[in-house]
């Protein structure tokens, strides 16, 4: 594909001819451009060609079709599109800079979001896949590498984790990627973009980046607790005004969830190629805000707060404390996760 802006006689004859085009930053897996269209600035997205670019494509327009359902709206109104090319003409949100205590508003933006589909909209995406039993191996795998004993019923908790997270009900039009960077901050509220891995599932697993510490994000951080009570509590509450239920599934599952995910310490263009959690041992990388070894870190101690009162994880959780004292005996240097996105 060129670099130059394609534009296809169907989005002539749908929205005019376009003006003013500039290219702008983008992730490899596409190219954006800003123009205008009959004196209206547009974003203009094409997905470029590489693996799984169809599919990629066929859920962006899914989940912004879904989202535009919510009366406040939560994501940019797509005018057009050109499935040939892998374009979609979006709406120009204005970003600001977020406050202090963005997080908030985020979560709030984020359970609507999540609102706007429910079991009619099955077959429209895919549905959320959670971690697997090669993930518990490599994590106890893992452990024993650094030292540490396995508790007896650890196996048979991760095990049982990864069944019910399997079983996890729900019809939420997930982002898939909910990072900052994803979220525009605007004079409306927030608006979410970029939809290439949106799914359907339970809510919760993407409630639960505030906790683990954005998981699938270059930009991990950890927000003070008064902010993150806040976050979740507003979460909670957007929810419950939206669908008049409360939140279904267990955080603490989803947060567990998270930390067993090996691929969920590298980018994307690395996942499902090696045993990440096995390379923790001999080296560190940095990605984004933080290094490897502190996104794990940071992923433990969150598991073994929740886990601290007993439960179905109790062992899990026990495993969890004990491998974070490994990881801060062996690597003494390692700092908590940024309190701030960037």
């Amino acid at each position: 594909m060129s670099s130059r802006m394609p534009w296809g006689e169907d989005l002539r004859t749908e929205l005019g001819s376009p003006r003013r085009t500039r290219r702008l930053g983008s992730s490899p897996r596409s190219r954006v451009w800003r123009a205008e269209l009959a004196g209206t600035p547009v974003v203009v997205k094409q997905l470029v060609d590489g693996p799984e670019a169809d599919e990629r494509y066929a859920r962006e327009v899914a989940a912004l079709r879904f989202a535009s359902r919510v009366d406040r709206p939560v994501v940019p109104v797509l005018l057009g599109t050109d499935p040939g090319e892998r374009m979609l003409v979006l709406e120009h949100l204005e970003h600001q800079e977020p406050r202090e205590d963005w997080m908030v508003e985020y979560a709030a933006a984020l359970a609507r979001l999540h609102a706007a589909t429910g079991a009619d909209a099955v077959g429209g995406l895919p549905a959320w896949s959670g971690p697997t039993q090669d993930d518990v191996d490599s994590f106890l795998r893992l452990a024993r590498t650094l030292g540490v004993t396995v508790p007896t019923g650890a196996r048979t908790e991760a095990d049982a984790l990864v069944d019910r997270l399997t079983r996890f009900e729900g019809h939420a039009l997930l982002h898939g990627d909910p990072c900052p960077g994803n979220d525009m901050h605007t004079s409306a509220g927030v608006r979410f973009i970029d939809f290439e891995q949106a799914a359907l599932g339970n809510g919760i697993v993407e409630l639960a980046y505030l906790r683990i510490g954005f998981p699938t994000c270059w930009c991990a951080t950890a927000p003070a607790p008064g902010i993150l009570d806040a976050a979740e509590s507003a979460y909670r509450t957007q929810w419950r005004d939206a669908t008049g239920a409360e939140v279904q599934g267990d955080l603490t599952d989803a947060c567990a969830g998270w930390l067993l995910r090996g691929d969920a310490l590298v980018q994307r263009a690395q996942r499902g190629t090696v045993d990440h959690l096995g390379e923790i041992p001999d080296g560190d990388w940095k990605w984004g805000t933080a290094t490897a070894r502190q996104r794990l870190v940071h992923r433990l101690r969150v598991v073994s707060r929740m886990t601290a009162g007993g439960g179905e994880l109790k062992d899990l959780g026990g495993l969890a404390a004990a491998m974070r004292v490994s990881m801060l005996a062996r690597w003494p240097g390692l700092q908590p996760l940024p309190s701030q996105r960037p």
